[in-house]
């Protein structure tokens, strides 16, 4: 019977004990290493563009992220997330690129606006796009982080607990209670309240 990373079925399931043979090969050999990269690589880059909003710069941080996991990789004690050990690192590089760059960032890029059939539902869809946009740049980093974790780079809540260093319901607890604040905030037009 195969373990698995995570009981959220919301998100692919990452079985454990293929994670645990790649990292095994790549400890004997480092080109295996690549496998790990190109399970990883797409999450941690839209991550970054989540963060950076610039193409350039979140393949650059990116870069940064897995030559130190490359360089870090022999320190590296499996517990079951690796994903949670390079999005520590992503972020931490994410950290280091502002301080270098004194660059500011919003949580999510500007989304191309689907043609809708009709003008007035467009200029709708657009205005609650802009005041969520508006409201989620509101939020303390915590909560900006743990949206961008789950919805950006797609990781399951046992993943953000190990990367946020929280307890995995106390995540989910909070995610929710996000969620419904934000959904009421939405149709209500009230305001953010914790």
């Amino acid at each position: 019977m195969q373990k698995y990373m995570t009981q959220d079925f919301s998100h692919p399931v990452v079985p454990i004990d293929e994670e645990a043979c790649q990292i095994a090969a790549a400890r004997k050999d480092p080109r295996a290493f690549g496998l790990l990269y190109d399970r990883y690589a797409p999450k941690i880059y839209r991550y970054l563009l989540s963060r950076l909003r610039s193409v350039e710069e979140a393949k650059d941080v990116t870069s940064q992220t897995f030559l130190t996991a490359i360089e870090s990789f022999p320190r590296y004690k499996h517990n079951g997330y690796f994903s949670a050990w390079l999005f520590s690192i992503a972020r931490s590089k994410y950290v280091d690129h502002l301080r270098k760059s004194k660059h500011r960032s919003e949580i999510f890029e500007e989304q191309e606006q689907a043609s809708l059939p009709d003008p007035l539902l467009q200029v709708i869809e657009t205005e609650r796009m802009a005041e969520l946009r508006r409201i989620i740049r509101g939020l303390p980093e915590d909560e900006q982080e743990m949206l961008r974790l789950r919805y950006v780079a797609e990781l399951g809540f046992a993943e953000m607990a190990s990367v946020m260093n929280k307890k995995q319901d106390a995540v989910k607890k909070s995610l929710y209670r996000l969620l419904a604040r934000l959904y009421a905030v939405l149709q209500n037009g009230s305001q953010l309240e914790k």
